[in-house]
This record gives structure tokens, C-alpha cells and sequence, in this order.
């Protein structure tokens, strides 16, 4: 199976090379690297379009900041693979870690795979930052009706059909519970792997904010109550 890697970035310019470098070299062969700049104004799109990027498929600009959603709804137009996942540009999370994931969906066991920072423990991570992904994901599992330890996760992998079959209407991190409540409703068999996480601050540009902690729960009420 052909993996497509939506690497969604902001005002990243410090981190973006080594990011796409690192996952380049993972170990899954057949893959494509899709970069969707989100209007950065810190040098970012500069260093993005001066080539020198290895193993990337294609780079797409968005004229102004639209949010999360918004990248990796063109990401996903664009991706070839017969399976998506979504790479933050960041070092949160580790990208070795991505053929966990792909596992059950190649072995047949699962349609979508989330990576888990709490499936075996508490990752070290502010204190906030945890409470309010638990607390979002506990609501999100009361009105989904499936069990998940971490709806708030960046990695989420999907085999191709699942996007196809679903219309992303979030522009920011409302995406997170937006398409979680979408795909428990269609039916798609979900699994949780346990993954490690890196969690940082503020100002070493964790760009999440309360504002979005409302919008999420904004979200969980829409897309499972209001069945949008």
C-alpha cells in the first residue's frame, strides 16, 4: 500500500527541514510526502520553495492562514496513496512511528488507526495541555459512543475510501472531532496504537490555544448531535 503523508505547516521555519528529512527516511517504502504551507510569514514558505526538500511529492501554498482543517483538506486532494495520515511539522510526535499505524489497516483490521498518547500511560506534557485532551476526549466518546483514549491525537491514518467518503467542513482544530464523529457515524472500524509524544510549549510554538478548546467542543455537540 502507497502512503500519503500530509505534513500541514504554520510559521514553522525553524523545524520544517528537519521535519520532512525525518520523514523521508522512515523505513515504509512506497509513500509520498504532500506539504501544505497555511500562509506562514516567518520565512517557512520561503525555505519551502527554495527545493532541496527530499523525498516531497508537492508542496501547495495557501495564500493566507486558514487553519489546520482547511491544509488538510487540500492535502487530502491531493494525496495518490491508498492510505493518508497526517504529519504535524513538529517534532511531538515521531514519525518511525508511523508503520505502527499502517499495521492493521495493511493486516485488514481497521479502516482507521489513531495514535495514542495515553493508550500505556501518561505522556510528560504540560498539565493543562493533558487535562483538556482528556476532558475532550471523554466528551467526544459520550456522544460518539466509542471508546477512545485520545480523539485529540495528530495521527490519525485512514485508508482512502474513509476520506473520500467524508466532506471536512472545519477550517481549524475543530477538524479533530469533527472527523471522528463522522467516521464512528458511517461505520468505519477504528483501533488505537499506543504511540510516544514530545509535547511543547507556547513559545516553542505550539500553535493550540482555549479558543480552540471551545471550537472542539463546539465541534463534539455539532457532529454528533446535530448529526452534520
Amino acid at each position: 500500500m502507497k502512503l500519503s503523508i500530509i505534513i500541514p505547516c504554520y510559521n514553522e521555519a525553524a523545524l520544517i527541514e528537519e521535519v520532512i528529512r525525518k520523514v523521508s527516511a522512515i523505513s515504509i517504502q512506497e509513500k509520498e510526502i504532500i506539504v501544505v504551507d497555511d500562509g506562514s510569514t516567518d520565512g517557512t514558505r520561503e525555505i519551502l520553495s527554495g527545493g532541496n526538500l527530499p523525498g516531497v511529492e508537492r508542496i501547495i501554498f495557501h495564500e493566507r492562514n486558514m487553519g489546520k482543517g482547511a491544509a488538510l483538506e487540500t492535502g487530502f486532494r491531493e494525496a495518490t496513496g491508498d492510505v493518508l495520515v497526517v504529519q504535524d511539522a513538529d517534532f511531538e510526535y515521531d514519525p518511525r512511528e508511523l508503520s505502527l499505524l499502517m499495521a492493521p489497516i495493511v493486516e485488514g483490521r481497521a479502516d482507521i488507526v489513531y495514535g495514542s498518547r495515553f493508550l500505556e500511560g501518561t505522556p510528560p506534557a504540560l498539565f493543562k495541555s493533558l487535562a483538556a485532551n482528556r476532558f475532550l476526549t471523554f466528551l467526544s466518546n459520550v456522544f460518539s459512543g466509542v471508546r477512545l483514549t485520545d480523539m485529540e491525537t495528530c495521527y490519525k491514518m485512514f485508508r482512502r475510501e474513509v476520506i473520500e467518503s467524508i466532506r471536512i467542513e472545519e477550517k481549524r482544530f475543530g477538524f479533530e472531532p469533527e472527523i471522528t464523529a463522522k467516521v464512528v457515524r458511517e461505520g468505519w472500524k477504528i483501533m488505537e496504537v499506543a504511540i510516544s509524544y514530545h509535547g511543547r510549549t507556547a513559545e516553542q510554538g505550539k500553535k493550540i490555544g482555549w479558543k480552540d478548546g471551545v471550537s472542539a467542543i463546539r465541534a463534539i455537540i455539532k457532529y454528533n448531535l446535530l448529526r452534520r
